[in-house]
């Protein structure tokens, strides 16, 4: 099953997430990228949650061509929000000060100071050096951009992969504000994120996990 549509608690993982830019007033249309064979599971569950603004697409094999596809639904849309459904505890708060923080150079991206000390280590083992810490950032959706930006840093981009929308725009010579994130907004990726995800969720909601 597609990560996305994973249950956590009580519906699918990218509910969570599409029903805060469903409520959020600066939002105003959504385009939901799933998996081919997941697409009409998508578009069962937008009709079921009343998700009005929601149009659905298949993603592709990489990153930036599922975000492509997601901009063809979106024509009319000179701003556009990037987040990961794999990230259910977003808010309508990290939404809004991300399109604040965007207006100062055309992309902005939440993130949250790195608390650890990293380590830069090579194919042996070893550490190659100690990056400082008070520089260190860890880059989470959403991330918001002029829509010209990212098509322009997605045309720069070609065959060259990314982890994030956010390194095609600096490469593509744009200047990226980051804004805080949230310490709720986690990622999940393994069955113990789900669980955590899960409290997080519940003591969000005001209740105590049994």
């Amino acid at each position: 099953m597609e990560k996305a549509l994973a249950e956590l608690a009580g519906k699918p993982l990218v509910s969570w997430a599409v029903d805060i830019f469903q409520r959020c007033s600066q939002v105003h249309r959504i385009a939901l990228v799933l998996r081919q064979e997941s697409l009409e599971v998508g578009r069962r569950l937008a009709s079921e949650s009343g998700w009005s603004k929601v149009e659905v697409c298949p993603g592709g094999p990489r990153r930036q061509d599922s975000v492509l596809h997601g901009l063809s639904l979106l024509k009319d849309c000179p701003w556009v929000i990037v987040h990961d459904g794999a990230r259910p505890l977003v808010d309508e708060e990290l939404v809004r000060r991300g399109l604040e923080a965007a207006r100062e150079t055309g992309a902005a991206a939440a993130a949250l100071p790195v608390a650890d000390t990293i380590k830069e280590v090579g194919e042996d083992h070893l550490v190659m050096k100690t990056p400082e810490r008070r520089l260190l950032w860890a880059v989470q959706t959403p991330q918001v951009f002029r829509r010209e930006l990212l098509e322009t840093a997605y045309r720069q981009a070609g065959a060259e992969e990314a982890t994030d929308d956010a390194s095609l725009v600096e490469r593509a010579g744009v200047r990226v504000k980051v804004y805080p994130g949230s310490p709720w907004n986690i990622k999940v990726t393994t069955r113990e994120d789900l669980l955590l995800a899960e409290l997080l969720l519940r003591e969000r909601q005001g209740q105590r996990a049994p």
